[in-house]
């Protein structure tokens, strides 16, 4: 009954998702473009399928147990870029099922890996879809749902706690969890439009001002240009960019309180943007000096420009790309993807393990040496001023592990496939992080493409396991779970 009742509850987000489907069709109406038809019958086959879907199991709905919310978030981003593929797979000719669903999971995931080419041609609604997925998946579809859609019935504590990022999910910024996701869903709005208006200002047209709004406060990296910020060669623009890559990064809870607060110092005295500023900074002077004085670039402003952009641009886990830093010696780059590994916020649309997970690691090891010191010596692990409980640690701990292991096991299949180590690596490292370009055959100046169908399945897999951050997803494969 469980089951069902989950079953019935996709069925109404899939008729919200047919609802989607409305804005890029508007493009497609309003530029009288090819993919017309393909939008209006993506959108009849989807509210038909929501509809089928919900009615047939009506008569199961009830409230959710928590188990029931790890299936549902689970079956929803499994589910979404299945109807997210269908226009793309029916407007752009010759792209596989495979491929479409990848794309499609990508753009959910604002993961930004991509298996398209030639998309300066493709017609103006088919990158307003890819975009306008990521704005959408960026903060979380079940999020949306909670926020706006309360007459669910759905179990919103579990669906929240389940989908935000990050150890702590218990902070609430109302009573109501129906609240708390729509003032979240306010900050990402105002972010939006803040940004929508600055890259009109730095020179975009409003059609690539919109789409790149969507994957910018997602930091989901998708492009309508093969050249990304290439196209522009502009630093106005990768400087708009560069200022909402920030922005985006940072818990987005933090804004509404320090806007209910008429104050900014939850958000300079928070201990995880200090850190999240403060390595980004020492990485972009680090790479800034390292470029200069190798002689990739002649300047020491040009330099700046170019590691500034990327730097946040990979450590935001967004992946947009002005170069090719793939040509840049290989310490640069890699650095740049490990730390896509851990900058961005809890609370944020970053992808990886979080910045806050990595101080609380540094934390207890530092506190496990002193223990070989001091064996009778009491030190809690303090993060702002605040003891952290032993049940956090146990689930950072545990998570770390699973995340080693995952990044282990799906390189290892990958290179079983025949990718080579760089490719393989990096691959897994950028889709379980959600940076989308890696190095070697999935760098910046290629794509996805090149991989075979199997490895493209890996690689769509590892994107779901790292945007529901791993535990979310492996727990659906336990036999405890599915035991009564």
């Amino acid at each position: 009954m469980g089951a069902l009742a989950v079953v019935a509850l996709i069925g109404r987000m899939v008729v919200l998702f047919a609802l989607l489907l409305l804005v890029p069709l508007a493009f497609a109406l309003a530029e009288h473009d090819p993919a017309e038809g393909a939008f209006l019958a993506a959108a009849g086959i989807t509210l038909a399928a929501g509809l089928a879907m919900s009615l047939a199991t009506r008569r199961f709905r009830r409230e959710l147990q928590p188990r029931d919310g790890f299936l549902l978030v689970g079956l929803t981003w499994v589910t979404l870029p299945l109807f997210g593929a269908l226009p793309l797979w029916l407007a752009i000719p010759g792209l596989s099922v495979t491929d479409a669903y990848f794309e499609a999971t990508s753009a959910f995931t604002a993961t930004g890996a991509t298996v398209l080419t030639g998309l300066d041609a493709l017609p103006l609604s088919v990158n307003v879809w890819r975009c306008f997925m990521s704005f959408v998946g960026g903060l979380g579809i079940i999020i949306l749902a909670v926020a706006i859609l309360p007459l669910l019935g759905v179990g919103g504590s579990q669906l929240y706690k389940t989908e935000m990022t990050g150890p702590m999910k218990d902070q609430k910024l109302t009573p109501r969890i129906a609240d708390t996701a729509r003032a979240i869903w306010l900050v990402y709005g105002l972010l939006a439009l803040g940004c929508f208006l600055a890259y009109r200002m730095a020179g975009m047209s409003w059609a690539d001002a919109f789409m790149h709004m969507c994957t910018t406060v997602s930091l989901g990296g998708f492009s309508s240009h093969d050249a990304s910020f290439g196209h522009w060669n502009s630093p106005a623009i990768e400087g708009v960019a560069i200022v909402f890559m920030l922005l985006s990064g940072v818990n987005l809870v933090l804004y509404f309180v320090a806007w209910r607060g008429r104050t900014l110092a939850p958000l300079w005295r928070n201990a995880e943007i200090q850190a999240f500023v403060g390595v980004l900074a020492g990485t972009i002077a680090l790479i800034t000096v390292y470029l200069w004085a190798g002689g990739a670039y002649p300047t020491l402003p040009e330099s700046l420009r170019h590691a500034a952009f990327h730097v946040v641009s990979i450590a935001t886990t967004t992946g947009y790309a002005a170069y090719d830093y793939a040509q840049w010696p290989l310490f640069a780059p890699l650095l740049m993807i490990l730390l896509g590994c851990f900058a961005t916020c809890a609370g944020s649309t970053g992808g990886g393990i979080k910045m806050i997970r990595m101080l609380l690691l540094l934390k207890q090891s530092r506190r496990e040496l002193i223990r070989i010191v001091h064996p009778n010596a009491v030190t809690p692990v303090v993060l702002g001023g605040m003891a952290v409980g032993d049940r956090v640690m146990q689930s950072v701990i545990a998570y770390m592990m699973m995340y080693g292991a995952s990044l282990v096991t799906l390189t290892m299949v990958l290179l079983f496939s025949g990718l080579d180590v760089v490719t393989a690596f990096t691959a897994v490292l950028a889709c379980v992080n959600n940076i989308g370009p890696g190095l070697g055959e999935v760098g910046p100046a290629v794509n996805y493409q090149g991989l075979t169908g199997f490895q493209t399945w890996v690689c769509t897999f590892a994107m779901l396991l790292g945007r529901l951050e791993l535990l979310a997803v492996l727990v659906l494969f336990t036999s405890s779970f599915w035991r009564k």
